[in-house]
């Protein structure tokens, strides 16, 4: 044991969990906590929004596979963090966000303290795995020895601890605790053992992949087996990159309505699904479905003929792919057939422009491991279905809670995670001016992530909804920008207007500048991009 401050015992206990960086900004009731990163060898990142600081965590979260954090102060600074908090359980990546507290004394009194809410932890809940609140400065290292267990074990979702000023103020004899490594879930034999009968009786079988494959480090078992049954990948926005777009084998993100990969699904008999929640049911028709899934509340949640295997995906591919190459030999190539449907579905003469020829335009000009963070824009939307990905942890959406201004400041996280990768950020213009403000932080910290401001001078898909559905009728979608270059130039950062044809070149040459980079490319108003 040895006698610290309960702020002390918090940055010590974070570094021994292999905490580097933390994303955040100070305040009154985090003076102690912030004083004792002096010395504690973790990097602090000041932000200019608390809403940004967990975007950031997630976008570090995702790019490394490491657990992302944010410090943040209690009452409004914490609902301010909830927008990123909320994205990361959607996406199901791992954030620890560490926030302030009223003094304990006046917890639940509802005198109307400094940034009070009560109660705290009944507002973060519905978009925490885990939240506790801690009192005294000895449990400080068990609290958070405990939320790296929820951070590491099971799915990986954000939790949350909450500290008053005086637990951090406060010494105490404290023990702090080794961090420890925890394995993954074993599938029951007799799950692997029906599935991989199921597989094997398959005459058309086909494999569905979600995040849940790039969280477990699941790309290289999930190649084997599908060379082995020569079974056609598709996957969600979130898994994309688990399987690389180059291998014939994948075949992309479906869209619910108009594509031809929907045709490939219909044909199919066993569906393959593999840490995915299977949100669009309706895409499949009577098919009998194999889902593979760490969290048991997503087993057949979505599609009543399910059968369930709970466990780590890449665990249970494993098993899956050694028991069943002894039930059925290699199956003859899909690769001239699967090729030649590839070519014809990514044919560019009949993808939407200008989306197709702003997509391709982005992924000629970023290395195969660059990070693409797309933004809820027009051309962000688009390249989830025509932008190839090589590689896992490269392509990261907002999943299921579609935000508005998360692009940016995930860069920013994901850059700090991976200095050495191209990070690029796609927003609209609306998006971007919910967290232009970090612009300060990529200059005062070096971040050089590029993003790419796509102006309409508008909420681009509300204002073309409206036109078309409401008969011309428009309210609130058109806005008033202001001229982006000089706004990222007054940062100190480096700000360019392109023309649409402009965009490959402007963008290799901010990558290889290296330096926080905004790059306008002023649009017209696009067609659905769905």
């Amino acid at each position: 044991m040895a006698k610290m401050t309960g702020g002390q015992a918090l940055m010590q206990s974070l570094y021994r969990e292999g905490v580097r960086v933390i994303f955040g900004l100070p305040g009154v009731q985090l003076y102690h906590a912030m004083d004792a990163l002096y010395e504690s060898g973790i990097q602090f990142i000041t932000t200019r929004h608390e809403q940004a600081a967990s975007y950031m965590a997630d976008g570090y979260a995702r790019a490394s596979g490491q657990v992302g954090v944010a410090l943040v102060v209690p009452g409004p600074g914490l609902q301010n963090a909830s927008a990123g908090i909320g994205t990361a359980y959607a996406a199901s990546s791992p954030i620890l966000v560490v926030a302030g507290q009223v003094q304990r004394n006046m917890i639940g009194v509802k005198r109307g303290v400094l940034h009070e809410v009560h109660d705290q932890l009944d507002i973060i809940r519905p978009v925490t795995k885990w939240a506790s609140r801690i009192l005294d400065p000895a449990d400080i290292p068990a609290a958070v020895h405990e939320a790296f267990f929820h951070l590491k074990t099971g799915r990986p979702r954000p939790v949350e601890i909450e500290i008053p000023p005086e637990t951090l103020a406060e010494e105490a004899e404290v023990t702090l605790f080794d961090p420890e490594e925890y394995g993954a879930p074993e599938p029951k034999r007799e799950d692997i053992e029906q599935g991989a009968r199921l597989l094997a009786d398959a005459t058309n079988p086909l494999i569905w992949v979600g995040g849940g494959v790039i969280s477990a480090g699941a790309s290289e078992i999930l190649q084997r087996l599908a060379e082995h049954l020569q079974a056609p990948v598709i996957s969600t926005p979130e898994g994309k990159g688990a399987l690389s777009d180059r291998h014939y084998l994948s075949l992309g993100v479906p869209k619910r309505s108009g594509d031809s990969l929907n045709k490939i699904i219909a044909q199919s008999d066993v569906v393959l699904a593999v840490g995915t929640r299977l949100a669009y049911p309706e895409m499949l028709d009577r098919q009998q479905v194999i889902q593979i899934d760490i969290d048991e509340e997503e087993l057949g949640r979505n599609y009543s003929k399910t059968f369930g295997i709970l466990g780590d995906a890449r665990r249970a591919l494993e098993e899956l792919y050694a028991l069943l190459s002894t039930l059925i030999p290699p199956r003859p190539s899909r690769q001239a057939e699967l090729e030649a449907f590839k070519a014809k579905r990514f044919d560019p003469s009949i993808q939407i422009e200008p989306q197709g020829s702003l997509v391709r335009a982005i992924r000629a000009a970023m290395p195969d491991d660059g990070i693409l963070v797309a933004g809820m824009t027009q051309v962000g939307y688009y390249s989830r279905t025509h932008y190839p990905v090589y590689h896992p942890r490269t392509y990261f959406t907002s999943s299921y809670y579609g935000n508005l201004g998360y692009a940016y400041p995930t860069a920013l996280g994901a850059k700090v995670a991976r200095p050495d990768r191209a990070v690029v950020a796609v927003s609209g213009d609306g998006g971007f001016l919910f967290n232009s403000q970090e612009l300060a932080t990529a200059v005062k910290y070096g971040i050089n992530a590029v993003v790419i401001v796509f102006n309409d001078n508008a909420y681009g898909n509300v204002l073309r909804d409206q036109i078309n559905r409401f008969q011309g009728r428009t309210i609130g979608a058109e806005l008033h920008n202001p001229d982006f270059v000089k706004l990222a130039e007054a940062y100190g950062a480096r700000g360019v207007r392109v023309e649409p044809e402009q965009l490959e070149s402007a963008l290799r040459e901010a990558l290889a500048i290296q330096a926080p980079t905004l790059i306008e490319v002023p649009v017209g108003m696009m067609p659905v991009p769905y």
